[in-house]
């Protein structure tokens, strides 16, 4: 079968009246991602992607089958509909909006027209501005991708996609000989080649190994309870980890979320909005689920109130609510409720503002990972480095610190908001699928925060 919306059409009316719901989503793709790591090529992945599901929806349960040989569509639908006749399931789709849509990212350059002598070129230079003294090792990762994706469903949404998205990420390891550390950072964007071309790369790479080379000297964090300030980074895992999960329905309805009924309930401090929204220019960026819902700027958090949830279809018809728009998956795998580009809003206050009536503190930057439980709500972040306050001042630089507590109790001590704003560059992992995503928002002051470290 040819790649087009007319036939995949053509194939939903041979099918339909065999189901109550049946929908198709195909794609197109080519891509490239390199591994280097201390000046040496590790890993070259280029090639072309091809690839179609189907899902079905009869007397409430799922049928779904993926191929990647579009010539067998036909087979994989029969497929589809003899799961969906075997099992027994109360799936309802909540009602939305039938679309037809085309939709192309705004590239400058597309990177299939970049070659992949000069990508490495590209990354070899970046890893130059990270060769200072004291620096052992540099990993970098590049990747992009571009895609043509058709979806169209039984109740006449036609969408046509064509996507490009390139990043890099940079991780550095300093050593003095007794003591290693880290420094990372990462760029990127939902465009073309443009991203990485324009970057200045070699302030990028040289800021990441002075921050590595800057904890070789810095002192262990001491542990307690700190007014602290937590840089765009840190706030943005915060923010995504230990809220946006809790806020998914499909955790909320697995009964695995601390925020399940606190709909319409105070969760944080007055001046706290958090915000979910994929048509923002961030890394998470896509104009229609995987649905074919439009997506739309999810208000999650007005106020400090939890107004919102983020949901598919398929949960928000369970929460007799419209669907957000945040149903995602790769094509090979079901799609389930993730977020995009998820954020706290800046408020008005400079960052010296924010410190000024600190007698004591901790400025705590950037972010080496964590854990959270979304049942109890409870989370661990380790900071990638720290800066102690006296006085209103920065002084002594920190290492080995970790920012800990509960989303409930963490949101409402949140008592001041820079007005600067930033979103990061990642992919955020649920149920074995990795998907794009940006998380950011301003530096923002949290009062009475538990913070970890070796002292």
């Amino acid at each position: 079968m040819e790649f087009n919306i007319d036939n995949l059409n053509g194939l939903i009316r041979k099918i339909e009246s065999n189901v109550d719901y049946m929908e198709i989503r195909a794609s197109k793709g080519n891509g490239t991602s390199i591994i280097m790591k201390d000046n040496k090529i590790q890993e070259i992945n280029t090639g072309i992607t091809i690839g179609a599901r189907i899902r079905v929806l009869k007397n409430g349960a799922w049928g779904f089958a993926y191929t990647n040989d579009l010539r067998k569509l036909e087979e994989i639908s029969k497929k589809a509909i003899s799961i969906s006749n075997s099992l027994n399931s109360d799936v309802v789709l909540s009602d939305e909006e039938i679309v037809e849509d085309k939709i192309k990212t705004k590239c400058k350059i597309p990177v299939s027209s970049v070659d992949i002598e000069e990508k490495i070129d590209l990354i070899k230079d970046t890893s130059k501005g990270a060769d200072l003294e004291d620096i052992i090792s540099i990993g970098i990762k590049y990747s992009d991708n571009e895609s043509n994706t058709i979806f169209v469903n039984s109740e006449g949404t036609s969408l046509e996609m064509d996507e490009s998205r390139v990043g890099m990420w940079l991780n550095v390891i300093a050593s003095s000989g007794e003591l290693m550390q880290i420094g990372h950072d990462s760029l990127g964007g939902v465009k073309g080649y443009e991203v990485i071309k324009n970057a200045d790369l070699e302030s990028f790479s040289r800021k990441t190994a002075e921050t590595a080379k800057r904890l070789l000297t810095a002192e262990p964090a001491p542990s307690g309870k700190y007014p602290i300030i937590a840089d765009n980074t840190l706030t943005g895992v915060m923010v995504h980890e230990a809220l946006g999960h809790g806020v998914e329905s499909d955790i909320i309805l697995q009964d695995d979320s601390i925020l399940k009924d606190k709909v319409n309930t105070k969760i944080g401090s007055e001046i706290v909005n958090i915000y979910d929204d994929p048509t923002m220019n961030g890394f998470g960026h896509y104009e229609y689920d995987v649905e074919g819902v439009k997506s739309r700027k999810n208000h999650i958090v007005q106020d400090g109130e939890l107004i919102s949830l983020l949901s598919s279809r398929e949960s928000a018809g369970k929460l007799s609510i419209k669907s957000s728009g945040n149903s995602r998956s790769v094509i090979s795998e079901q799609p389930i409720v993730r977020m995009s580009n998820t954020y706290l809003e800046p408020g008005d206050m400079s960052f010296e503002e924010l410190i000024e009536d600190i007698k004591e503190g901790i400025y705590l930057k950037g972010s080496r990972g964590g854990q959270v439980d979304t049942g109890k709500g409870n989370f661990q972040f380790n900071a990638t480095e720290a800066i102690m306050i006296k006085d209103g001042e920065l002084s002594t630089p920190l290492r080995d610190v970790s920012l800990s507590g509960n989303i409930l109790e963490t949101l409402t001590l949140i008592d001041g908001l820079g007005s600067d704003f930033k979103t990061s560059v990642g992919f955020c992992g649920k149920d074995g699928q990795l998907v794009p995503v940006g998380d950011g928002g301003p530096h923002t002051r949290i009062q009475n925060a538990m913070v970890g470290g070796s002292n």
